[in-house]
């Protein structure tokens, strides 16, 4: 349950972002209504919109390599790019900003496998069919990649836009190993032009003995955002200390991305319900790239069958720099818009 003394920040963002509509009515097609999740004819990638401004595009099915990512002598560097440059599904790119710059990077020289927004552990440990332990590494794409399964559920109404996707971490793209489900929502703009993107994920082993962790278990792992270009960058996180209450937690890049005309505000808010929470801040500015890690270091996460982790993270796209007392009642409105069911 939300605490009195938070309620003054709450109602201070929810002017902000515009009024909740929880009960609105859905639907699982295409209808034109004012906030939009279509499929694109060709690729089968949705789109989420409100009126005919796209906000994100969730690459639900398999992307290719592009042209040219392999046209480069120096062998050293091809090697690099054939190993870590792979077809891949399951992503955000690009996510908007509201100058209708993209805010994610994708198929990046330096680092071909980052892609946009991805949730993805460099160490997901399985005992494969002969029985032998074994490494897949979901965030490079080697050895294990999560494929579509089914087609996407869409729903729309005037507040809201969301898709739900499932999907398959295939261990050597053959065998299944573990079931996903990935829910990405966005809301309209409210009145200060802010924009929220809930992400809902849920994780399942399909066998016993699965594991996740960061790299060398205490570096990079799990939500993952590499960012396009930022002038006058910077990064900052935010956590209480244990035994505060509200414990909030959120991270967020401030600057003018390259094709935007104004300085914009991208922050993620932790959900007190993951595990682990909060997440460690793990950041490379000079990529740049920045997330709040799970799980915790020094540590594998079993999942389970019967059992699914679940993970949930808010975006926000602010105009301006946001300011960490903005933030925090971000951080407020959010938690108490949380289903008390999921609570």
């Amino acid at each position: 349950m939300i605490l009195p003394e938070l309620t003054a920040s709450v109602a201070l963002f929810a002017l902000l972002i515009g009024p909740a509509d929880t009960d609105a009515p859905t639907s699982g097609s295409s209808t034109r209504t004012r906030m939009r999740a279509t499929i694109e004819d060709v690729t089968g990638q949705v789109v989420l919109r409100e009126g005919e401004t796209p906000i994100l595009r969730y690459n639900a099915r398999r992307v290719g390599v592009p042209e040219g990512m392999f046209d480069v002598e120096d062998p050293q560097t091809l090697a690099y790019r054939r190993r870590y440059a792979q077809p891949r599904s399951d992503y955000i790119h690009p996510l908007y900003g509201l100058d209708g710059e993209s805010l994610t990077h994708d198929w990046s020289p330096d680092h071909p496998h980052h892609r946009g927004i991805y949730w993805a552990w460099p160490e997901a440990e399985l005992v494969d069919s002969s029985g032998k332990k074994v490494t897949g590494d979901l965030h490079a794409l080697v050895g294990i990649f999560a494929r579509p399964v089914g087609q996407p559920v869409l729903e729309n109404d005037e507040t809201r836009a969301s898709v739900t996707m499932q999907n398959l971490w295939l261990w050597q793209d053959e065998e299944p190993v573990v079931f996903e489900r990935a829910r990405i929502t966005a809301h309209a703009l409210g009145d200060a032009g802010v924009r929220a993107i809930d992400l809902e994920l849920w994780f399942e082993a399909l066998r016993e003995g699965v594991t996740l962790a960061r790299r060398g278990t205490n570096l990079y792992g799990g939500l993952n955002t590499r960012l396009a270009g930022i002038a006058d960058q910077e990064l900052e996180y935010h956590a209480d200390p244990e035994g505060a209450e509200p414990r909030r937690a959120w991270s967020c890049a401030r600057g003018t991305w390259s094709a935007g005309r104004h300085r914009t505000t991208l922050a993620i808010l932790d959900d007190p319900r993951n595990p682990d929470y909060p997440g460690d801040w793990i950041e490379y500015p000079e990529l740049p790239w920045f997330q709040p890690a799970f799980p915790r270091a020094g540590s594998r996460f079993a999942l389970r069958r019967g059992e699914p982790l679940s993970l949930r993270y808010r975006f926000l796209v602010i105009p301006g720099s946001a300011s960490s007392e903005m933030l925090h009642a971000a951080w407020d409105a959010y938690v108490e818009t949380n289903s008390p069911a999921d609570r």
